[in-house]
């Protein structure tokens, strides 16, 4: 009987690259695996069914047995290749996945972990947060243990080749067709054993202590934003890289002044004289008191504005303003001197209290028929 086509078996075409012949390959030994199928007949068959996939995948997945089997076909694939089965060409990866895959399998040794990342919360006053300032952290973390510099052990005598997997980190296992590597349960895949361990560690590779850390605030940053500090989270173990600090930025509330964006917020009150008249008045900024000019005839809500006086941008090097939002106080309390005035000023006005009042319902009154 001759052999199917090797790019049919997999369902793949001629053209195909490394990584759809990986996927494919996955998907059929999925399929045809023959530890997942039920019945002695149905695995006899998916057996064979296997066995092709197998073979297709080991040669296509070798560029120079591909190359020979898509100028001769089944004859050029059999020359200089090896025996048929479980060799080269890529196939290992590939079957190590599938393996993971279907029995919850790992590859051995000890892996090299990194570190966990950590968050520092780092409250700031209004003004901190506007000129930035520069900060001490005490941040407690795990770290390399200074003693035996993170090998767990006592000292260099005190780790000894694992006796059941030599020091390979992995033992060998047969599994229905196949022969599984899985990690040494007795050195848990480490290929060493601590005899005596550490005595500042008890054998964990880290300590745990506090480190104070300086780190740069830069002028501008807002609530709610995060400083990146690479490698100064805490250490890994098995020698594996350290994680990440990140520090959390709140800005505690000012009582003067608000943030807009890249402008300074702050309301002014003014008395009705000012605001009608206009004149000068001192307002606060974060760099001391000045004085501001209020033009006569200012009306409620009006935003006045220093240049240059608000927040640095972080992306640029603009800066924003200061902002003063007029507030008009009205008098409650007039003595007769004061309300003699005033109403001098209506009538001089051609207003009187009376007179608006009824203006102001005549309208009404037309608005509504």
């Amino acid at each position: 009987m001759s052999k199917r086509d090797y790019y049919e078996t997999l369902g793949v075409e001629r053209t195909a690259s490394e990584d759809e012949l990986k996927k494919a390959y996955r998907k059929m030994a999925r399929q045809h695996h023959p530890d997942l199928q039920t019945g002695e007949a149905q695995k006899k068959t998916s057996e064979e069914k296997f066995k092709e996939v197998n073979e297709a995948y080991e040669t296509l997945s070798d560029q120079e047995k591909r190359k020979r089997y898509d100028m001769f076909g089944h004859a050029g694939s059999q020359q200089g290749g090896g025996p048929e089965g479980f060799g080269g060409g890529g196939f290992g990866d590939a079957f190590n996945d599938i393996f993971e895959d279907f029995f919850g399998g790992q590859r051995g040794g000890s892996r090299a972990e990194r570190g966990n990342d950590l968050q520092y919360n780092l409250e700031l006053t209004f003004e901190e947060s506007v000129y930035g300032k520069d900060a001490k952290l005490k941040i407690p973390r795990w770290e390399v243990c200074n003693d035996c510099k993170g090998s767990g052990a006592k000292n260099a005598a005190a780790v000894k080749t694992c006796p059941s997997c030599k020091g390979a980190g992995q033992m060998r296992f047969q599994q229905g067709f196949f022969s599984i590597n899985r990690p040494c349960g007795q050195c848990e895949g480490a290929g060493r054993i601590v005899t005596e361990p550490c005595g500042a560690c008890q054998g964990r590779q880290r300590t745990y202590r506090e480190r104070t850390i300086a780190v740069h605030i830069p002028a501008g940053i807002e609530s709610g934003m995060r400083l990146r500090l690479s490698n100064e989270g805490e250490h890994g173990v098995n020698a594996g890289p350290p994680g990440d600090l990140y520090v959390a930025i709140t800005v505690k509330p000012h009582p003067i002044f608000q943030r807009q964006g890249h402008d300074i917020l702050c309301e002014v009150p003014i008395h009705v004289v000012t605001a009608v008249l206009g004149g000068k008045i001192e307002v606060p900024t974060l760099k001391g008191n000045t004085v501001i000019k209020i033009p006569a005839g200012t009306q409620q809500d009006k935003i006045l504005r220093l240049k240059g006086l608000g927040i640095p941008s972080l992306k640029s090097q603009s800066t924003g303003d200061q902002l003063f939002v007029i507030k008009i106080q009205i008098p409650t309390k007039l003595n007769a001197r004061q309300k003699e005035l005033l109403t001098e000023f209506a009538k001089e006005s051609g207003m009187t209290m009376e007179e608006d009042g009824d203006g102001f319902f005549d309208k009404m009154k037309t608005y509504f028929e």
